[in-house]
């Protein structure tokens, strides 16, 4: 997970059917120095957490094609999204509602209309939160904690960007500094994510830094 005190490197993915709040939100947030990823139901969402996995996701309860809840359960099943903290946005408000939102494993649940202000202290909130459990999961024995198959090796340009990442770069910053797209940069991190079998950027840094590679 990026530095949550620096918003340059945090990432998230917005997922609303409503392309009103959409520009609403995603102006909002990319003011504040957010990357913003966007896509319009739980079925598109998945698609984008399998190119990249963001640090927070804010989703739309109900949805056409596949709602909140269904996203939330199959981001939870998967080690590589299940860590990530969830905001969910409904028009909903009574406290049933919101009981079943949070057991479906969402960390806040805000009802629309919501203030834009409130939505940034909840993102800056869970982001802290995630922070504080990824620096108590990693205080122990970390080359315990991060289970890496012995025999991965990284290709130089990997080599460079793991280095970057580590520095706490974003990928439109590292694809700036190597002269290529940020797709291309994305590519890299996500094949280092499957190569090394790890959940995020942060535990990908970390392992680096352990094993001398940056």
């Amino acid at each position: 997970m990026s530095d949550s005190l620096n918003p340059q490197t945090t990432k998230l993915l917005l997922i609303d059917d409503d392309p009103n709040l959409i520009l609403l939100v995603q102006d909002y947030l990319e003011f504040r120095g957010y990357q913003i990823m966007t896509a319009n139901n739980g079925a598109e969402g998945l698609k984008a957490l399998e190119e990249d996995v963001p640090d927070l996701i804010i989703c739309d309860v109900m949805m056409p094609e596949m709602d909140g809840y269904s996203f939330i359960q199959e981001v939870r099943k998967n080690a590589k999204t299940s860590w990530i903290p969830v905001i969910f946005l409904s028009a909903k408000s009574q406290i049933q509602d919101r009981i079943q939102g949070l057991n479906q494993g969402a960390d806040v649940y805000l009802v629309k209309p919501f203030e834009p202000e409130e939505l940034v202290a909840q993102v800056e909130s869970s982001l802290s939160q995630a922070k504080r459990m990824l620096s108590y999961s990693g205080s122990g024995n970390k080359s315990s904690m991060l289970q890496v198959p012995s025999n991965v090796e990284l290709t130089p340009t990997e080599t460079k960007v793991v280095s970057f990442v580590s520095q706490g770069l974003s990928n439109r910053e590292i694809s700036e500094k190597l002269n290529v797209s940020q797709r291309t940069i994305e590519s890299h991190v996500s094949n280092m994510l499957n190569k090394t079998n790890l959940n995020n950027r942060t535990e990908l840094a970390r392992w680096a830094m352990d094993n001398g590679l940056v």
